[in-house]
């Protein structure tokens, strides 16, 4: 069976850091490209990072862009988002997807939860 797993939410002062992590498993996790999500309730869902399969190309929302870098490891089937200098609006379920190219997302994972307050 195909699983995403994200790990790693928790409750952060402003300002502090984060480090979420995907582990993946029940498919060629080489071959796919996987992206990070986030979703506020009653929000549309929101694309923070992606990361391509074999070049690792990656790209970032303009919310987050110079605060999150995305890297992968695939020996280990994980993705992982390191987040810094969090804000209060980063507060969301983060959830992690793959696919076999970027922007095409036919599997997801449950999300983990990112609270950012004082």
């Amino acid at each position: 069976d195909v699983q995403l797993q994200a790990s790693g939410g928790g409750l952060v002062q402003p300002g502090g850091s984060l480090r979420l992590s995907c582990a993946a498993s029940g498919f060629n996790f080489d071959d796919y490209a996987i992206g990070w999500f986030r979703q506020v309730p009653g929000k549309e869902r929101e694309r923070i990072s992606c990361i391509s399969s074999y070049d690792r190309s990656v790209s970032y929302g303009e919310s987050v862009k110079g605060r999150v870098t995305i890297s992968r490891d695939n020996g280990k089937n994980t993705v992982l988002l390191q987040m810094n200098s969090l804000k209060p609006e980063d507060t969301a379920v983060y959830y992690c997807a793959a696919g076999p190219r970027l922007g095409a997302y036919g599997y997801w994972g449950q999300g983990t939860q990112v609270t950012v307050s004082s």
